[in-house]
């Protein structure tokens, strides 16, 4: 169920993708029951930017739906790779996000190979692949997180090699977070997804593990290396966020702080992820949201660019072997940041005043 204090969406303008107004609110009300730090974060995108990144998560999401439901008989990845054909032949089947997703296609002339990525990481899943090592992880997160990344970097530009890598680390990171957060959740479905050599090394049996889960100091351990392995990512990926055009930055910086602030959280809580899911509430967001708009004034590239996360490299170059064809659309600034600061302090005072009149209806009533 998707988080009341979260569902006050910003307006979102379909001209930047010519896009079917009902369309594109049923894109929403699917972001808005699913990732609420992305969908937190894509308020302070601007509007050529929001309606791409709403498209595009919401064929992610009913992608990814569509692999986990799926029944003994379905073939879900043929499926998606179907449909995946007629969104590039510009003739998409008849859903919301098929249709979104082609728009999105067209205008950004979006590199397939992320994509199939992307749909290559949900077939791991419904394989029940197994990762020995934190390198076989980083593979796994590079195709179901790293892809989406770098998708959000080629739509918000610039499409740079270090830039793109970077998208793709953060990307990453983010998914070894929500690894970290879900160990007792991925259990209960039968998924182990912290690294077998690291368990076995924590004295932990996997199997014996998996089949009746409980937490110990020994998961604590390897559950705090992972912790620790996403931090290098994000802090690598830092950097990157000074390289987004000037109205993206705020947005990507918060989507960062805040994924980044669930394995601060699942640390101050003693990195139990067994037995509890670990959530940042509504008000530490929107705290991370107000400072994200302060910090992005002070990253810089850095003057010593590391090297690519191994997992990433297939990515990165798959995109630069790819000529941007005339008409993608250009960067052009939108906001200026004391408007930015004000529209967001009018957006808290239009959400008191409705709740408020809420409220009122209530007792009316």
């Amino acid at each position: 169920m998707s988080n009341p204090e979260l569902n006050s969406a910003l307006p979102v303008t379909p001209q930047a993708l010519n896009f079917d107004s009902q369309d594109l609110q049923a894109c929403v009300a699917m972001m808005q029951g699913g990732s609420k730090t992305f969908f937190a974060a894509s308020r302070l995108l601007p509007p050529r930017v929001r309606t791409a990144a709403i498209a595009l998560y919401a064929f992610c999401r009913v992608a990814d739906d569509l692999v986990d439901e799926a029944g003994a008989e379905d073939a879900p990845l043929e499926l998606l790779k179907t449909r995946l054909d007629a969104i590039y032949a510009n003739t998409p089947h008849d859903h919301v996000e098929d249709h979104a997703l082609s728009l999105l296609v067209q205008q950004y002339k979006l590199p397939r190979h992320l994509l199939d990525a992307l749909i290559e990481g949900f077939a791991w899943d419904a394989g029940g692949r197994s990762y020995d090592s934190i390198e076989d992880l980083h593979a796994y997160g590079a195709r179901v997180a790293g892809s989406v990344g770098a998708m959000m970097s080629w739509i918000m530009g610039p499409q740079s090699t270090d830039t793109l890598a970077r998208a793709c680390e953060l990307g990453v990171a983010m998914q070894l977070t929500n690894i970290a957060r879900d160990v007792g959740h991925d259990a209960s479905i039968g998924r182990l997804y912290l690294p077998r050599q690291w368990l076995i090394e924590a004295g932990v049996n996997p199997e014996a593990w998996l089949a009746c889960p409980t937490f110990t100091p020994a998961i604590a351990q390897v559950v705090t290396r992972l912790l620790d392995e996403a931090d290098r990512l994000y802090k690598q990926a830092h950097s990157g966020i000074a390289a987004l055009p000037p109205d993206c930055r705020a947005a990507i910086c918060a989507a960062s702080m805040i994924y980044a602030e669930i394995g601060h959280q699942l640390r101050r809580e003693g990195l139990d992820s067994v037995n509890k899911r670990t959530v940042v509430s509504t008000t530490r967001k929107l705290m991370l949201l107000a400072s994200a708009w302060t910090q992005v004034h002070w990253i810089r590239v850095s003057e010593h660019i590391p090297a690519p996360l191994p997992a990433i490299v297939g990515l990165v170059q798959g995109c630069q072997a790819i000529t941007q064809q005339p008409g993608s659309v250009a960067y052009f600034p939108n906001r200026a940041m004391p408007q930015r600061v004000a529209w967001m302090l009018d957006l808290f005072e239009r959400r008191e005043t409705e709740r408020l009149d809420r409220n009122a209806l209530r007792q009316t009533a």
